[in-house]
Parts: C-alpha cells; structure tokens; sequence
C-alpha cells in the first residue's frame, strides 16, 4: 500500500501541538516499518527540504518537494495528488485534506474548541479552521482524534461523522521523558531560563485557551509563604492574543514572582519538568493534553482542569479543578505542595503509572490499523 502524507507541520523549526504530534508520528509510522509485519511504501509531501531531525529517506520513506506558499493543500498538493504518483490512501495529521482528491482520505482533528470559543482566534484563522475542517469531515473517509471528549464532541457537531472517527491516542518519548533525569541537567537548564526557586510550571503555547490569565489569578491567591517558596513558571512561545498575559503579571505586580521562558526546546523540556514541584493545566479546552503526559511520565503530580479531555489523560493521577474559577485552581495547587513527603511520592508513582498506559507505537499501531481497514 502507497500512503501519501502532508508532512509540513512536522516540518518546522519550532514544534507545539499539533506540530510535536506530526514529528512523533512520521517518526513512529516510519519504526513499525523495520518490523515484518508492516511493508507499505510512504511519500511525504512537503513545501521545502526536510529538517534533518526527519527520518531519513528508505525504499519505503521518501519525500516529494512541492514549492509553494499560501493555499499550497489547493494549488501545489492538489494537482500533485491528482496527477502525480499514484498513491492508495492520503493523510494529513492536521485539520486540512486536498478535498478536490479521488482517494480514500483520512484527517486528523486535534478539537474544535475554535467552535466554543471564537473570541480566542483572531478571524482569520477561525473561519479557516471553521470551513475548511467541515469540508475535511465530509470527504474524509476516517476521522482520526485523541479522546473520547474530542470524538464526542465532532459527533455532537456534525452527526453524520459518527462511524469515521476512530481515537487513538497520543504517546510520549520513554527514552526523554522518565523520572531519572540527571540533577545536573536540571541545574543547568534551570539557570538557563532563570529559575532560582522551587516553581510551579505550565507550559503550552501562550493563548486565551490555556487559561494563562486565569492560572496568573489562582497563583496571585496562593498565601504569601507559598509564593515566597514557589514561583511560577510559564514556558512556551507566544500564540495569539497573549499580551493580557504579561499585562496581568503587571497589573497583580508579580513580575518577580513569574518567570517567563519563551519557547523551550525538545531538548529541555525533560529537565524543566524534572526540576519542577508540580505541573498545571487549567485549560479551557483540550482535545488531548500531550504536556500533561509528558510532566507525569517525568513522575510529576499535576492539577489539571476537570473539563475537555484531561480527566481521561491524567486519570486518577490527576487533583482536578474548575477552570473558570481561579481560588480552586489554588485550592489545588495548595493540596499538592502540602503533601507529605510520603503522599507526594505516592501521587509521583501514581503519575508514572498512568503515564506509561500511552506509547507512540501504540498510537501509530492506530494509525496504520485506519489505513487497512480502508484496504481490506
């Protein structure tokens, strides 16, 4: 079988979300080939050379370069698709399929928070993400999401889709991500980004979803002790409409209390988790949570928001807290750092555990088993 793949979102130099997730899979798809059991042929789209961190070019991997801007799914990858090598089935780990393509398709919807929540996208990019998502449903012959709530969700919108959509769900990096990360590591990315306190850590693109001014909030509530003890960082680049937040911090005057790291490499996220106290997600909307993973593969206790998809990720590892209500949100913060330490290991041990029930093989075993299902 011959599996066409819009490569592009893995195909940058700075990788969140939906990016990270393309990366893990290409590289996942591309390991269950060296097995007996898997033999297709993959052709990987792409607008530019690939990223040395890609996998390399096999019998079975290769890549096709189409040069191209804006709309390049419209007026590169279309006509390739249509015209070019032949191929038996076309997926995009992304939102946004070649709909004027004869193959069987299969897309990736990561949420449809955008639907909810409007206000938290600027125009352009709501209408983009609103139209050109209803057309991938309708001429997708599968639908693949990471949860439940996400699946449930798509159905609640568009009904039609019901028997497309298939979960599978994210993985993590067992050899990155692991409690026994060197001291020395964390030291030195520590002082990297300016960390010299315990801290409580988020990380995740700055944006009105992840709930930052809210989570600001809930750190401004927490007894002065705590804050004298723990600072708050917040790690990730800047989205959209993020200036409230750095407005926030000001305004609460805690510009000493926040540490700010911008966008944070691969290569010292495993330390900035290793070296923090507790992990916080209080998102308005998930569709999965992949650093809420990654922080309890590290044995990380985590609060997260008990709505969207983080209850089925951090199951009962989780201190759970309402989202819109910031004096919970450090209810929970507060529940973990007065642990004892013998409860606080046991929460740690417990994070480990339902972290290691999600695997990237398992979740490109998904992929591939969507892709026969078409071919049988």
């Amino acid at each position: 079988m011959i599996i066409g793949i819009d490569g592009n979102e893995a195909n940058v130099e700075m990788r969140v979300g939906v990016h990270q997730y393309s990366f893990e899979i290409l590289w996942a798809l591309y390991r269950l080939q060296n097995s007996q059991k898997y033999k297709h042929r993959f052709v990987i789209y792409l607008k530019k050379r690939p990223s040395g961190d890609l996998p390399p070019e096999k019998n079975y991997w290769k890549y096709k370069i189409l040069p191209g801007g804006k709309l390049w799914v419209l007026t590169k990858l279309n006509k390739e698709l249509l015209f070019g090598e032949k191929i038996d089935i076309f997926f995009t780990p992304s939102h946004y399929l070649p709909f004027l393509t004869t193959m069987p398709k299969v897309c990736t919807i990561h949420d449809l928070g955008y639907l909810k929540y409007s206000a938290h996208f600027k125009n352009y990019d709501f209408w983009q993400l609103k139209y050109w998502t209803a057309i991938s449903i309708i001429v997708s012959k599968y639908i693949i999401t990471f949860s439940d709530f996400s699946k449930q969700d798509i159905v609640r919108h568009y009904r039609f889709a019901s028997n497309k959509i298939v979960i599978t769900h994210h993985g993590y990096d067992i050899h990155r991500y692991h409690p026994k990360i060197s001291q020395t590591i964390v030291r030195r990315v520590n002082i990297k980004y300016g960390i010299n306190s315990k801290y409580i850590l988020f990380l995740g693109t700055l944006k009105p979803s992840k709930n930052i001014e809210g989570l600001i909030n809930a750190y401004n509530e927490l007894e002065d002790d705590t804050k004298q003890n723990y600072k708050l960082v917040i790690a990730g680049k800047r989205g959209w409409l993020y200036k409230t937040i750095f407005e926030k911090v000001k305004k609460l005057m805690l510009e000493d209390k926040v540490v700010f790291t911008d966008f944070v490499s691969e290569e010292d996220k495993p330390a900035l988790y290793a070296g923090s106290s507790l992990f916080v997600n209080a998102s308005f909307w998930e569709g999965f949570g992949m650093q809420v993973l990654e922080a309890m593969a590290c044995g990380k206790p985590v609060v997260v928001s008990n709505i969207a998809s983080l209850p089925e990720v951090a199951g009962n590892a989780g201190t759970y807290v309402n989202p819109k209500k910031p004096r919970e949100i450090a209810k929970g913060i507060n529940k973990v750092l007065t642990l004892s330490k013998v409860d606080y290991n046991k929460l740690s041990r417990e994070s480990l555990s339902q972290a290691q029930k999600f695997s990237w093989v398992n979740s490109a075993k998904g992929v591939l088993s969507v892709f026969e299902k078409i071919k049988l």
